[in-house]
């Protein structure tokens, strides 16, 4: 191998820009490419996306249709085991989460999901206080015999619904009937 046979590899230069509109060596002088008058040949002939010429644009014609289940969704910091372990945290609550950027300032519920590794070590002193854990993980804890606290979250709606009564439907039943009778 000599200097003289030297190649360089293929994209290592890089590309090169072209200089439009300094004169005909250029190759891109006078209009610079874009053509002789019209709206694109001048300086601010560029159409937004979507622009038909002034006439009413297809997506205003067409209706707006369907369901977005955006509002609805529900957050949750999903943390898997594989970060515990890397950041030695022995205390696993928002507020060590927080100090140690696994998860933001937002009041979303978190859970604990396993490692992606077989042989990933579940410490004995572990104090965990998360809203959810899965429950290969829980198992795992408390065959380990770390201490787990399920918090309740604020964010979920509480399933506290009320008992309908079936008394009150027989009661009124029960009172037709004897109106009926008593006629």
């Amino acid at each position: 191998m000599n200097l003289h046979n030297l190649k360089y590899t293929k994209g290592a230069r890089g590309h090169k820009r072209r200089t439009y509109g300094r004169g005909f060596s250029s190759g891109l002088g006078k209009t610079s490419g874009r053509g002789t008058k019209g709206q694109h040949a001048r300086k601010s002939g560029n159409l937004r996306i979507g622009f038909e010429g002034g006439q009413t644009p297809i997506y205003r014609k067409i209706p707006k249709v369907g369901f977005n289940n955006y509002n609805f969704k529900k957050n949750i910091y999903v943390i898997n085991l594989d970060q515990i372990i890397s950041s030695n945290l022995t205390v696993i609550n928002r507020e060590n989460l927080l100090k140690h950027g696994l998860i933001e300032k937002q009041p979303w519920p978190i859970k604990l999901i396993g490692s992606h590794k077989k042989d990933a070590k579940i410490n004995s002193a572990w104090e965990i206080s998360v809203e959810l854990i899965s429950k290969p993980l829980l198992s795992k804890l408390t065959a380990a015999k770390a201490k787990v606290e399920l918090l309740t979250s604020a964010t979920e709606p509480t399933t506290n619904k009320k008992e309908k009564s079936t008394t009150k439907k027989a009661t009124t039943k029960t009172s037709k009937k004897t109106i009926k009778k008593a006629k």
